[in-house]
């Protein structure tokens, strides 16, 4: 039952509320008519939750119908405790409370001793206190040193003194987390971290309501609502989660990473943190921006990273935040008003990546940095046969007769041949880095022969993206130097390689 804020206002007392007409539901059963109301009004349970639509949204609408605890099991960053965080909008706006109360006792239902013995004392003119859903979430982070007095409660020597009470009387007892979220939503995160011996402090709170606190058995009938997360690889790499806590569980619920482009885009869009003055300087292409969220696809396929640890949507988040940066350094330094993102800042994303991926004993061994460059690498061989014809289509016409009809490339790829190289400098002007691009043989009439309706700027980004995927796919060379990209014939850089000796600091400047 929802009451405007006047009409709050002027219920202060339970006699008040009373009077009012309101009616007190369970936390679950508050949820549940909400739900039910979103549903039947067609509107959007989880706003903002992208990609799950068809999957983890309905699973849990289904769970909280049924008035269940629930389990979010799944890899890092895969949106759980959002999930979590945003039941609160399917709360009551405001409830009440007894005023005082540690553990927001129910008027009608109080359940400490402080509201017992206050209710006993002033009956209808206890007076109350309006408690709003925002505070009525509360969440923890499962680590080994949590201990039960921080989860359920201990004794609070210091109240007893105050008190002048014995340690034998209830009021000396100081709740912990959990109590205090009575008639809340309360989230535990990563519960494998948490204690075997605390998540059996769990059971009797999940099924009976029991507390028991320093020999203090204590009947309280919490009325929470209970969320887990868990990483399934974590069972075995850190702990578990003890059987019989899991079957208290009543529905368990497995979320997943993005499973289009076309998701994991609407999701960087919505999450990454665009600045104004960026928006307006800086223009992101919607190939740059498949590009970032194809590094993610191939990092969860990689060899090289581990697939159990997961690779989370914040890796296209930061990246896309970096790239934005790297335009925008860019223009400030060329003291540009208007720019673009180039393919080659791209280089600007590999911090974004190295912290984000757990690598395998062979991602190791090549090393994080290698590793996040062949990540990007491996987009840009993924994504540019979307834009441009197959280039294996080309090669094996390459002995045929016909193969200038048949191998569009060719042109490109004899300019080098020749003996041409391109230095591509990372804080180049755009109209330097455009002239350029033109220099390069049939690199401009490619483009132009399938996108003939860009403009000049759009034209250079897929002029540029032609260089990069003919080096993806080995055509050319591309050596990432420090402060600039070099493109050159793919034979004469490997006759170079084999007549040089390197020392072990030259393998910072990689093959892209």
């Amino acid at each position: 039952m929802n009451l405007t804020k006047n009409k709050m206002n002027s219920i202060q007392t339970l006699g008040a509320l009373k009077k009012s007409g309101w009616i007190s539901k369970s936390i679950k059963d508050e949820i549940r008519d909400n739900l039910i109301s979103k549903i039947s009004n067609k509107e959007n349970s989880f706003p903002g939750i992208l990609g799950y639509e068809d999957t983890v949204i309905p699973d849990t609408e289904r769970a909280l119908l049924s008035k269940h605890n629930i389990l979010y099991l799944g890899l890092r960053g895969q949106a759980k405790t959002r999930m979590a965080r945003q039941m609160t909008e399917l709360l009551d706006e405001y409830i009440p409370i007894i005023s005082g109360s540690e553990i927001n006792d129910d008027p009608f239902f109080p359940i400490s001793r402080h509201a017992i013995d206050l209710l006993k004392e002033k009956g209808d003119d206890t007076p109350i206190e309006w408690l709003h859903r925002s505070q009525r979430y509360g969440e923890k982070l499962a680590t080994p040193d949590v201990s039960v007095a921080d989860l359920i409660g201990d004794i609070d020597p210091i109240k007893a003194a105050n008190l002048k009470l014995n340690f034998a009387d209830e009021r000396v007892l100081h709740y912990g987390i959990i109590p205090r979220s009575n008639r809340c939503i309360f989230v535990i995160n990563e519960l494998p971290d948490l204690q075997a011996r605390i998540q059996v402090s769990l059971f009797n709170i999940l099924e009976e309501g029991d507390l028991q606190i320093r020999g203090f058995k204590l009947r309280l009938p919490l009325d929470i609502l209970f969320v887990f997360t868990a990483n399934p690889e974590d069972y075995t790499n850190r702990g578990s989660i003890v059987t019989p806590l899991k079957d208290r569980i009543q529905s368990q619920i497995l979320t997943h990473y993005p499973k289009t482009i076309e998701t994991s885009l609407s999701i960087t869009a919505q999450e990454a943190n665009k600045l104004k003055s960026q928006q307006d300087k800086i223009h992101v292409s919607d190939l740059i921006g498949r590009l970032i969220e194809q590094v993610s696809f191939e990092a969860r396929n990689s060899e090289l990273v581990d697939r159990k640890s997961g690779v989370s949507a914040r890796l296209t988040i930061s990246a896309y935040e970096n790239a934005l940066s790297s335009a925008e350094r860019r223009a400030i330094i060329n003291n540009e008003s208007q720019t673009q993102v180039w393919i080659s800042d791209l280089t600007g994303i590999i911090p974004s990546i190295t912290g984000k991926v757990e690598l395998v004993y062979e991602g190791e061994q090549e090393g994080p940095y290698q590793v996040a460059y062949n990540l990007v690498e491996k987009s840009i061989r993924t994504m540019f046969p979307n834009y441009f014809p197959k280039v294996e289509t080309s090669k094996k016409n390459r002995n045929k007769s016909t193969e200038k009809e048949e191998n569009p490339y060719k042109p490109i790829t004899n300019w080098f041949d020749k003996g041409n190289n391109l230095n591509i400098f990372l804080e180049t002007k755009d109209a330097d880095k455009i002239q350029l691009l033109y220099k390069v043989d049939e690199l401009y009439a490619l483009v132009k022969k399938h996108y003939p309706t860009l403009n000049e700027m759009e034209n250079a980004l897929l002029m540029e993206f032609v260089l990069h995927g003919l080096s993806a796919y080995s055509l050319i060379s591309k050596k990432v130097l420090e402060g600039k990209i070099e493109f050159k014939d793919l034979m004469g850089s490997m006759i170079n390689l084999g007549n040089q000796h390197f020392s072990e600091d030259d393998f910072s400047d990689s093959d892209f």
